[in-house]
């Protein structure tokens, strides 16, 4: 991190250099004396020190007199950006790392009637024989986000669904009984996540996780998929799925967070 900043004529370095102090502070540098955030900025001690001493004022850092920190003050920053953004907005960025780190497709659906609408997607390559993108809609039933999402539904709901979906064998592995549905849909309700393996379409499998909106409820599912002869091969379908599990889930914990902080 850096104190040099650019020339203009518009340029106010006094706000700059004030939150080059607040980017300081991060989860490896939670605490810091006038020093180390001195170092980490590359401001003189002493600008340093009026700039810490003028956030304490506002409210925005603590101190004990030898060492600084952060106080909740600083999230009011990003309450305007979040107050104004949807759901999409908000998964499209964690998408983008989501498929970075893993090198996969991403996708972020939610439920409406009895499919699923993509509402974000990052494609890393194409895997069906129809193209995905915002606003494809599948059938719930036959995929790892729609089973996601028809374990969040309450009970009385997800009853009505089964009464009125028709359940049609998209490929020869596709779940049609609506008593192995329930089974598969109830598992997923247990453990948290959802894999599909090759029932949407011949070769394609995924993984899905939920994301909860601040009353706990499930608003949205996020997928990886992939051909089912790469990423998700392995000796069980169970055990090649937990090496994106981990992923999944932190991403849907930034994006549930960030539901929250918005709302």
């Amino acid at each position: 991190m850096s104190g040099t900043m650019p020339a203009s004529g518009q340029y106010v370095q006094s706000l700059a250099r004030g939150l080059l102090v607040i980017r300081a502070f991060d989860a490896d540098h939670v605490q810091m004396t006038l020093s180390e955030v001195s170092r980490r900025t590359g401001l003189t001690r002493a600008t340093a020190r009026r700039f810490l001493l003028t956030l304490v004022e506002l409210g925005y850092i603590r101190t004990d007199g030898r060492t600084f920190e952060l106080t909740a003050l600083v999230l009011q920053l990003g309450y305007s950006y979040l107050s104004g953004q949807t759901l999409p907005q908000l998964a499209q960025p964690v998408l983008e790392d989501l498929s970075r780190e893993m090198s996969e497709s991403t996708s972020a659906s939610v439920l409406d009637g009895n499919d699923i609408v993509y509402i974000a997607r990052i494609h890393t390559r194409r895997l069906m024989t129809v193209g995905i993108a915002v606003g494809t809609r599948f059938p719930a039933y036959a995929t790892s986000m729609g089973r996601v999402l028809l374990a969040g539904l309450p009970e009385e709901r997800f009853e009505e669904y089964l009464s009125t979906v028709r359940l049609l064998p998209l490929t020869d592995r596709t779940v049609t009984d609506p008593v192995r549905l329930r089974e598969v849909v109830t598992g997923v309700r247990e453990q948290g996540w959802a894999v599909v393996d090759q029932e949407l379409e011949q070769g394609l499998r995924s993984v899905a996780v939920p994301v909860y909106d601040p009353q706990g409820r499930v608003a949205a599912a996020l997928n990886t998929s992939m051909q089912a002869t790469m990423g998700l091969a392995g000796p069980t379908l169970e055990d090649a799925a937990a090496r994106v599990l981990p992923h999944l889930r932190q991403a849907s914990a930034t994006i549930t967070a960030a539901l929250a902080a918005r709302s």
